[in-house]
């Protein structure tokens, strides 16, 4: 199977069911009062982390994910169904960025982990919730609202606790495999090893992953060779292993390899890290002798290896559990209760000239829940635009009575104060209401 880190996919909560507009009819009670239910709420979509997915290859042939709509609400006050939720299940160690704002949404470091990434919508009210003393047969009743919809890019970063580092041919397959209990693919020539590869080290009670970060060359971090594709992979481990050719003049390949990982990421320089020396076997004694004194001069510990024979394999182990540093506690966020973040009411002219555009999540939100041409829901609006100042908003800007106002795809004709609708949705001065969308 083809490794696969990087994916961009769609996701779209349902929308929620709208709520009913019903009255309660019976044989002894010809004229019932409301009864609509409200709709049910839109299913979301979640990202799960799971540990037996290795990549996001599995994922590449679906783009879109929607979860299901809500039921519409039902009479004698029955809600309708909530629309179930869809689980995307992805390799633990995986990001999710919204690609249109850059916002983080999901950061998925423990297997069992779930993100919410696309709220479903809300479902809509019944005509029963907008019953009072003075409005007993309200006729409208509120749509369900659509659920978000995100592009998403999901990024897979392998949860590793130590990463081997180095140049194609070091021998960092060659020393996962002697190390722990991986089984990664070995060939004598370069980029044999095309995804990262896995392994465990135990020791008692203790245990970390071990991870063969694939090979990188000169100006990797500009996308030369393997490394820019895989370099993400080390951003997750607490502990570096810099594994060096002895026969490739080992001070000169730490010194580029510290210089690619400092271009790609600075602060990975400032994590614990040791020197394994490979290959001691190809070379006499004094030669590793004179390698290793070189290599003491940047200040990290040096073992000297052979994945080959075996030699030094169990310091290069206790030297790695003795460095590797505490794993810091994941915080998972709480769940925001869902909300529409008002970026205040904003009142200007029409494009046309002719009328005025009321502006503002929340108020565009509500008026996209109502039929724009049912009298009754609109005299309720009207009651609202007065409650949150949108009146005193337009008449400052200098609307005049008998302007049109556009909300979202609505538009509505503007009265002044002493012609606002009674609370029965009656107009004082018994002029019809515009209801058309705007131009």
């Amino acid at each position: 199977m083809l490794f696969r880190d990087l994916l961009d996919i769609t996701v779209q909560g349902g929308r929620g069911g709208d709520g009913a507009m019903s009255f309660l009819r019976l044989k002894y009670l010809p004229k019932g009062g409301p009864d609509g239910g409200h709709g049910g709420d839109g299913g979301s979509v979640f990202l799960r982390a799971i540990a037996d997915v290795t990549s996001l290859h599995r994922l590449i042939d679906r783009r879109m994910y929607r979860a299901a709509s809500g039921k519409q609400g039902e009479g004698r006050k029955r809600a309708g169904a909530n629309g179930a939720d869809i689980v995307i299940d992805v390799p633990v160690g995986t990001i999710a960025v919204d690609l249109d704002s850059g916002e983080l949404l999901a950061d998925l470091t423990e297997v069992g982990q779930c993100a919410l990434v696309a709220r479903g919508g809300l479902g809509g009210r019944g005509n029963a919730s907008f019953a009072t003393a003075t409005r007993q047969a309200p006729r409208f009743a509120e749509y369900g609202s659509s659920g978000e919809k995100r592009r998403l890019r999901l990024e897979l970063r392998v949860i590793a606790d130590v990463g081997l580092v180095g140049y194609p041919n070091a021998g960092k397959s060659s020393l996962l495999a002697a190390l722990s209990n991986a089984k990664p693919a070995i060939a004598a020539y370069p980029f044999t090893t095309l995804s990262p590869n896995l392994g465990v080290i135990e020791r008692e009670l203790a245990r970390f992953t071990l991870a063969d970060i694939p090979g990188i060359i000169e100006d990797a971090h500009l996308g030369k060779g393997l490394g820019l594709e895989f370099l993400r992979h080390i951003s997750r481990t607490r502990l570096l292993v810099f594994v060096l050719d002895m026969a490739a003049d080992p001070p000169a390949a730490l010194t580029a390899l510290r210089r690619e990982l400092e271009a790609y990421d600075p602060d990975l320089l400032r994590r614990p890290a040791v020197i394994a020396l490979n290959k001691i076997d190809l070379a006499g004694e004094s030669e590793v002798t004179a390698a290793i004194s070189k290599l003491t001069g940047f200040g990290l510990p040096v073992v000297a290896v052979s994945a080959l024979e075996n030699s030094n394999l169990e310091l290069l182990r206790d030297t790695l559990f003795a460095l590797l540093p505490k794993r810091r506690a994941v915080s998972v966020p709480a769940e925001q209760p869902h909300r529409i973040d008002d970026d205040g009411l904003r009142v200007r002219r029409h494009l046309s000239g002719n009328g005025w555009v009321v502006t503002g999540k929340e108020i565009e939100a509500m008026v996209a829940r109502f039929d724009a041409v049912n009298r009754d829901a609109v005299a309720y609006l009207q009651q609202h635009f007065a409650s949150q100042g949108i009146f005193r908003l337009l008449k400052q800007a200098g609307a005049r009575d008998g302007d049109e106002v556009h909300i979202g795809e609505a538009g509505f004709e503007y009265f002044d104060d002493e012609k606002r609708p009674d609370d029965d949705g009656q107009l004082n001065d018994e002029r019809q209401v515009l209801g058309t969308d705007p131009p």
